[in-house]
């Protein structure tokens, strides 16, 4: 049983503590009424458990409880988490002020006062006045809000046992919750008003203001069809790419920031994905901070004038930069708790660092599945033309074998260093297959390596990519596969002599086509020959 009435103890999915102490030895008492500060860190290296105490916000000195338990097995990626409390036969009612947590690093010694309102919430809904007007959060209201964290705190000692269990681990519930809204097309302002304090680092908008020297245009390094990317520099981080969302009320616009956000909050930590350093949302901006990568995108890159630089990208750093897509598309795929589909793989959304290692990023159209899930909802197809899969663009159904196509669009591009779609409309995709076709297919390199690459594995990428466009996605391989056939580990595919033709039978009924003419402005294709690479109305 416990050691007394006043004490603070861990436990591990048994009510026998695994460790405790009086907390009066310190001179705490806990049932007194005074607010009480807790600081617990857990080094799974020395599988380190240690707890201080205090009525101030500074931590002690000294920990009040040190103890050797391993807890590797009790935490996993992804799971659920909460307060709970069990009081026995008393009464008695426990209000958690604020409360915060870090996956890595330390805890810091000091919470300071002014990070409390509207900020402590992990998710404020416009009628949550509480966020904004108290720094008490009433756990009632809580517990409507987010229906996964249980709040009901009837006594401290239970609920320090309960936070130990939770650290770093919060996060993934909350971005499940905010995705299944989304899924169900639930994209309103409220969505829009997350407030996740420290998961990441929350930013003030003015220190993004002060970082971006007031959105200055000169600091404008991309632009995109719903938010505009400026260099800036914050005094604690460096150098930021700070990513600032159009606000409005349509639905539609207010989904790229909650959709990336969620997304890239929810799993995604990968050498070969944009890190995601902060957030902002406050006075109607929204915006995301990345890290910067100084080297830009690879579409800046590739289809730079001649005569603005002199740089050409090596074809080793080319090779390099696609097998570190393709690892980062396996991860979003296959190893992702959750399956992600990114649905805007392109080379503009592929950004290099200072040694062009390869990060992928925007995930403001990313859809997020269960693994074991084999229905999905048609959605109103969206990504950047001449990537698109045709299958997606008449179905609106997104799949892992729509981002193969456009992965497979990108080993093209970087191949020849063509666009997807050249100014005088030819598709890329189409040229690649005609040179097939005739037996020329290493004509399709880019000429500006003069011939400055491995012969064999520039065939090797073409091909693939080719093998990745293939007109029938049940013919496409997974980007895993397609990697190991980059990299020599598996034989090269088996190519048909032409570009396949497959009839496609349209997902909607021939009296609604006038209908849909008229909404996507007749972009969908439906005139053209059979897998053509489709026209869109996206960007």
């Amino acid at each position: 049983g416990d050691i007394n009435d006043n004490h603070i103890a861990v436990d591990v999915n048994t009510p026998t503590s695994l460790a405790s102490v009086d907390a009066g030895s310190r001179g705490i008492v806990l049932k007194n009424g005074r607010q009480v500060t807790v600081w617990i860190e857990y080094r799974d290296d020395s599988k380190m458990i240690r707890v201080w105490v205090g009525y101030s916000q500074t931590r002690p000195a000294n920990p009040i409880l040190v103890s050797q338990i391993d807890l590797s097995r009790q935490f996993k990626e992804f799971m659920y988490v909460g307060f709970s409390a069990s009081n026995g036969q008393g009464s008695a009612l426990y209000m958690v002020h604020r409360w915060r947590f870090k996956t890595f690093g330390l805890v810091p010694s000091l919470i300071p006062v002014d990070t409390v309102n509207g900020g402590d919430c992990f998710m404020c809904s416009t009628e949550d006045s509480s966020a904004n007007n108290s720094r008490i959060v009433d756990p009632r209201k809580r517990r409507k809000k987010i229906g996964e964290m249980a709040l009901g705190l009837g006594g401290l000692a239970a609920f320090l046992c309960s936070i130990v269990a939770i650290v770093g681990l919060a996060t993934f519930v909350l971005i499940k919750k905010l995705r299944g809204r989304m899924r169900r097309g639930r994209g309103s302002d409220r969505t829009c008003e997350v407030e996740m304090n420290r998961v990441p680092t929350r930013l003030s908008l003015g220190e993004i203001k002060s970082a971006t020297m007031g959105f200055n245009q000169n600091r404008v390094v991309g632009e995109g069809g719903s938010a505009v990317v400026y260099k800036g520099s914050l005094p604690s981080g460096g150098d930021v790419a700070v990513k600032r969302f159009e606000r409005s009320g349509n639905d539609r616009l207010c989904n790229p920031f909650t959709t990336e956000f969620a997304t890239m909050v929810g799993c995604l930590r990968h050498k070969n994905l944009v890190q995601l350093y902060g957030w902002c949302c406050e006075a109607n901006e929204l915006v995301l901070v990345y890290e910067y990568l100084p080297n830009g995108s690879l579409a800046k890159l590739l289809h730079k004038s001649s005569s603005n630089s002199l740089f050409i990208l090596p074809w080793k750093k080319r090779f390099s930069i696609v097998l570190g897509v393709a690892s980062a598309l396996t991860y979003l795929h296959e190893e992702c708790e959750s399956q992600v589909i990114h649905r805007d793989v392109k080379t503009c959304n592929i950004m290099l660092d200072a040694e062009f290692n390869a990060k992928l990023g925007d995930f403001g159209l990313a859809e997020v599945y269960e693994h074991s899930s084999i229905t999905r909802e048609a959605t109103i197809p969206a990504g950047t033309m001449g990537y698109l899969a045709p299958e997606y663009v008449y179905s609106g159904v997104p799949t892992v074998k729509t981002d193969v196509y456009s992965f497979g669009v990108v080993l093209l591009e970087v191949a020849s260093g063509r666009r997807p779609v050249n100014d005088d409309g030819t598709v890329l995709v189409d040229w690649v297959w005609d040179l097939w076709e005739i037996g020329r297919l290493i004509e399709a390199s880019d000429s500006r390596l003069m011939g400055k690459y491995n012969i064999v594995e520039m065939e090797r990428m073409l091909m693939v990519g080719l093998f990745c466009v293939h007109p029938n996605h049940e013919n496409r391989p997974t980007v895993k596969e397609a990697a190991r056939i980059l990299r020599g580990e598996a034989p090269l595919p088996p190519l048909p002599s032409r570009k396949p033709r497959v009839s496609i039978r349209p997902v909607f009924d021939p009296d609604d086509v006038e209908d849909v003419e008229n909404y996507c402005g007749s972009y969908l294709g439906l005139d053209e020959s059979a897998w053509m690479t489709p026209k869109s109305q996206f960007s």
